[in-house]
């Protein structure tokens, strides 16, 4: 059996599942008060969530919708969209990217969870500033 690929992004725990199909596969968790990405949309991608613990506050289109365990959103191309744990306990989610591509800039931004104090630099300034500039290369058009 194949190691784990997991990263830290954003302040995101993020595992990277290889599929045989045309879409990405990721697991998932937000520690409690975890912001989530700058609002953003995608032109060519399709992505769902999934929630399988706790709950995770997602911004869509100008409406916040706040979903628990066992409760799922799809976010068709072009739906502006963010999320953040704003609760008192980790949220656990199941990530979905269609057609494949998006986990390059997972596999890009983010920090092995081997590498010491990986989730604190996850969110340091050179990251933030490396998403903030590269973005638009996967299919993340950030919208501020």
């Amino acid at each position: 059996m194949k190691k784990a690929n997991t990263k830290w992004v954003l302040g995101h725990k993020v595992t990277l599942h290889d599929t045989s199909g045309d879409y990405d596969l990721a697991f998932g968790e937000t520690p409690a008060g975890v912001p989530g990405p700058p609002p953003h949309l995608h032109e060519n991608f399709t992505e769902s969530f999934l929630i399988t613990e706790g709950e995770m506050e997602f911004f869509v289109n100008g409406k916040v919708i706040v979903l628990k365990a066992g409760e799922s959103i799809n976010l068709p191309q072009n739906t502006l969209h963010t999320f953040s744990n704003k609760s008192d306990s980790a949220c656990k989610w199941v990530n979905i990217h269609s057609p494949k591509g998006f986990r390059q800039f997972f596999e890009t931004v983010g920090i092995s969870e081997d590498t010491e104090n990986s989730q604190q630099n996850s969110v340091s300034e050179a990251i933030i500033n490396e998403v903030m500039g590269t973005a638009a290369n996967y299919d993340m058009l950030i919208k501020i």
